[in-house]
C-alpha cells in the first residue's frame, strides 16, 4: 500500500520537478543545460520510484528532450540506436539459442561434476557453473535455470544447514558476479562502454574488459565462496544426483550452438590484435550480430528447424535495450550542453577531501543505491554525472567510471536489489536476515576490491 502511494506521488512529482527546474533561475547554466537537468531529474525520479514501469520511463526522453530543447529528436533517438545496443542484442540472441538447446544445463552439470563431492566442493562447483553461464546469459535466466539444480542438490544432502542456505545464496551471488566478467554479461558494463565511446571517443573492447573484469569476478567469487563456507561442516562423500546422464549425448543442435558460441567468443577475444589488421571494420557489435544471424540460419539437424527462430528470439529482454538507450540519451544531453561544466563547479566543493576517500564514497554510494534501484537505471544516471565529477576533482575518469559500473552490479543484501536475489528468495529457502548478513559483508568486500582494481589494475590492462 505504501509503495503504491509512493508511486502515485512520484507520478505527479516527476513532471512538477521538471517544471520547477525549468522556471527557477540558475546562474551560469544555459537554457539548454537547464532543460537537460530538468529532464534528467524527471526521468531519475520515475526510475528510482518506479512510478511507471522502467521501460516506459525509458522512452520518456524521446518526448521531453526535443520538446524542452534539451536535444533534437535526431540526437535523442540516435542514442537508442547506439552500436552497443546491437552488441547486447546479438549477445542476447546467442544466449537464448544456448538455453533453447539446453547447452547451458550440460555446461553446468559438467562443471559441478568436475568439482567433486563434499559440501564445500559442490558449493564451489555450483557457483563456478552459475558464474560462467552468467558471463554469456542474463543473470536472471541463469538464476532461474540453476535454482532447480540447486534444490535437487539440497535434497540429496538432506537439506543440511547451513549448506542449503549457503547454496541458495551462492547461486544468487554468483549470477551477479559472473556477469561482471564480460562486456555483455550485465547491462552496466555495456552502458559504460557506450557512454565512454559516446562522450569521450574511447573504445573499451570485449578483450580489454575481459582482461580486467574476469580476474575481478574470479577473486570476488572465490571470496564469496570462502565467506559462505566459513562454517565447519561434516566431511561427506555424498555425490549429488545431477543426472548428467539424463541429457544423453550431445545432439547435433547442441554441437552447432556450441560451435557458433565458441567462434563468436574467439573472434571477440582476438579481434583487436589479429582480425582488425585485415578487416578494419570488424568490431564487437559486428561479431555479435554475425553470431546471432548464424543461429537463425544454421539448421538444427532435427524437425526441419534452425538453431533458433524469431518466435523464440522475441523473448529477448527488450526493456533492457530501451533502458540502455535512455541512459545514452541522458549522457548525450550532458555532453552537448554546458551542464557538465556547471555541475563540475558545484562538485568542486568536495575538493578538500582526499582523493581515495572521494572514490571510496562514490563506490559505496552506488553500491548501496543499487540495492533499491535497477542497476541499469543506476548506471545510466550516475555515469554521466561521474564524467563531470572526475573532471572537476581531477580524478582519473575511465577507472572511476569502470568502478561505478562494477559497483552497480554488486548488490547482495536485499531480495529487491537484483533478479537473482529475488529468484532465490522466492524459493523460501533463504530468510531476508540471512541475505542481509551475508550481503553486507560482500557489499563491503566488493567496494574495497573494486577500489583496488581501478587503482592498481586498470592502468596495467588499458595502458600497460
Amino acid at each position: 500500500m505504501v509503495q503504491k502511494l509512493t508511486r502515485r506521488v512520484a507520478l505527479i512529482t516527476g513532471p512538477a520537478l521538471f517544471i520547477i527546474i525549468r522556471l527557477i533561475p540558475i546562474e551560469g547554466l544555459s537554457p539548454e543545460g537547464k532543460a537537460v537537468l530538468a529532464c534528467t531529474a524527471w526521468v531519475a525520479l520515475w526510475w528510482i520510484t518506479e512510478a511507471v514501469e522502467l521501460p516506459v520511463t525509458s522512452i520518456l526522453p524521446i518526448l521531453i528532450f526535443p520538446l524542452s530543447g534539451a536535444l533534437t529528436i535526431e540526437q535523442t533517438t540516435s542514442a537508442y540506436g547506439n552500436p552497443f545496443i546491437y552488441l547486447f542484442l546479438g549477445g542476447f540472441i546467442i544466449g537464448l539459442a544456448i538455453e533453447n538447446r539446453n547447452l547451458h544445463k550440460r555446461i553446468a552439470y559438467n562443471i559441478i561434476r568436475v568439482a567433486g563431492t563434499g559440501e564445500k566442493r559442490v558449493l564451489l562447483g555450483m557457483m563456478v557453473a552459475t558464474a560462467f553461464l552468467s558471463m554469456w546469459i542474463s543473470n536472471t535466466a541463469t538464476a532461474i535455470m540453476m535454482l532447480p539444480i540447486g534444490v535437487s542438490v539440497m535434497h540429496h544432502f538432506g537439506n543440511s544447514q547451513p549448506f542449503s542456505k549457503n547454496l541458495m545464496l551462492g547461486i544468487a551471488y554468483a549470477a551477479s558476479i559472473g556477469g561482471i566478467a564480460t562486456l555483455i554479461g550485465t547491462p552496466p558494463n555495456i552502458i559504460l562502454a557506450g557512454i565512454v565511446r559516446e562522450s569521450m571517443g574511447y573504445e573499451i573492447s570485449f578483450l580489454d574488459w575481459l582482461l580486467f573484469g574476469l580476474p575481478f569476478s574470479a577473486i570476488l567469487l572465490f571470496l564469496t565462496w570462502l565467506w559462505l563456507t566459513r562454517y565447519r561442516v561434516e566431511k561427506t562423500d555424498h555425490s549429488p544426483a545431477l543426472e548428467l546422464s539424463s541429457l544423453g549425448k550431445m545432439t547435433p543442435a547442441e554441437k552447432r550452438v556450441a560451435l557458433v558460441f565458441t567462434l563468436t567468443a574467439f573472434f571477440w577475444i582476438t579481434r583487436s590484435f589479429i582480425w582488425n589488421k585485415y578487416i578494419p571494420g570488424l568490431d564487437d557489435t559486428v561479431i555479435a550480430i554475425g553470431g546471432a544471424l548464424l543461429m537463425f540460419i544454421i539448421p538444427a539437424g532435427e524437425k526441419n528447424e534452425n538453431l533458433i527462430n524469431w518466435k523464440e528470439a522475441k523473448k529477448l529482454p527488450w526493456d533492457v535495450l530501451v533502458l540502455f538507450g535512455a541512459g545514452l540519451a541522458i549522457a548525450k544531453g550532458f555532453a552537448n550542453t554546458d551542464l557538465t561544466v556547471w555541475l563540475g563547479a558545484q562538485f568542486s566543493l568536495l575538493g578538500f577531501m582526499p582523493t581515495a576517500l572521494i572514490v571510496l564514497l562514490i563506490l559505496a554510494a552506488i553500491n548501496f543505491l543499487t540495492e533499491i534501484t535497477s542497476n541499469t537505471a543506476t548506471a545510466s544516471l550516475i555515469l554521466p554525472l561521474l564524467i563531470t565529477l572526475s573532471a572537476s576533482l581531477h580524478l582519473d575518469v575511465l577507472p572511476l567510471l569502470a568502478g561505478a559500473a562494477i559497483s552497480s552490479s554488486c548488490a547482495f543484501m536485499l531480495p529487491v536489489a537484483t533478479p537473482p536475489n529475488a529468484i532465490v528468495f522466492s524459493s523460501g529457502k533463504v530468510r531476508i536476515g540471512d541475505m542481509v548478513r551475508a550481503g553486507l559483508f560482500l557489499n563491503i568486500t566488493s567496494i574495497v576490491l573494486t577500489y583496488l582494481f581501478i587503482k592498481f589494475i586498470w592502468n596495467i590492462i588499458f595502458h600497460g
